[in-house]
């Protein structure tokens, strides 16, 4: 009961606070920082095959929140209010694969600020452990962006110049980091140099936590049995009511008592 009690708690505080799901809605703040991060990385690095790695990773986030508009679109209860009065129009601009306009990303993390701080930490924190497995999933999900951007761009700083280096532009090393992580491992490119495997080695370790976590997490998805759907939100309840309800079926009782005693008193007189 204290159970139920609290995830009624948090799914009223998520409605109130106007929250998707706070897990969902940190990441999306996390990729709105590393898209950030990423248009002050354009201006600041001159190298032509740099730039491009983190020109496509800036493609993989559009994707991402050209996905996320249309869902919020979608499921926002009124769509001009969402458009309009909860910067909606700010969010389908940054879903524009332009430069100029991916800096309106700066509004999503005043905006899940402002939600998370109407959530509360403590309610972030009960949610969180509540949906733990979407936290993990979403949090090894940006771990792989995070490597998958930075560990090419360090793999290909590290064996770029190497003598007999096969990693030498931004789709090598962008290669390299996918067929690694992914535990496939073509070989057709490799590190040369030994700070370049020590980094080899640290995206093994991750892409084997990243796909092990995947896989337990659908296996989990499919194979147990689908949880009573919240009970269909069942309003809060009355304890004066039950009080009456409980006082009532106690009157019945009594009264059924008195008529068998009175069958038993006739029946043996």
């Amino acid at each position: 009961m204290v159970g139920m009690a609290d995830e009624q708690d948090i799914d009223a505080a998520e409605e109130a606070a106007g929250l998707r799901n706070p897990s969902y809605e940190i990441f999306m703040a996390a990729l709105s920082i590393l898209s950030i991060i990423n248009l002050v990385l354009a201006w600041f690095i001159a190298d032509e095959s740099m730039s491009y790695i983190i020109q496509g990773i800036n493609f993989l986030l559009t994707l991402c929140f050209a996905g996320d508009f249309i869902y919020r679109l979608y499921t926002a209860k009124s769509r001009s209010h969402y458009f309009f009065r909860d910067f909606g129009w700010a969010d389908m601009l940054a879903s524009i694969p332009f430069a100029q306009t991916n800096a309106l990303r700066v509004f999503r993390l005043i905006k899940v600020y402002r939600l998370l701080r109407d959530y509360g930490a403590r309610n972030i924190i009960r949610s969180i452990i509540k949906d733990r497995a979407d936290s993990a999933l979403l949090s090894l999900f940006f771990v792989g962006i995070i490597m998958l951007e930075f560990g090419s761009l360090q793999m290909l700083r590290l064996e770029v110049n190497a003598p007999g280096a096969n990693i030498t532009n931004a789709s090598d090393a962008l290669w390299y980091v996918i067929v690694t992580m992914s535990t496939v491992g073509y070989g057709d490119t490799y590190p040369v140099t030994n700070p370049g495997r020590v980094m080899g080695i640290i995206i093994i370790v991750v892409g084997v936590g990243i796909f092990g976590t995947l896989t337990g997490f659908l296996a989990n998805a499919f194979l147990s049995p689908k949880k009573e759907r919240k009970q269909e939100k069942q309003p809060p309840t009355d304890v004066h009511a039950q009080l009456e309800a409980l006082k009532e079926l106690s009157s019945q009782q009594q009264a059924a008592i008195a008529r068998l005693e009175s069958l038993l008193g006739k029946s043996s007189g």
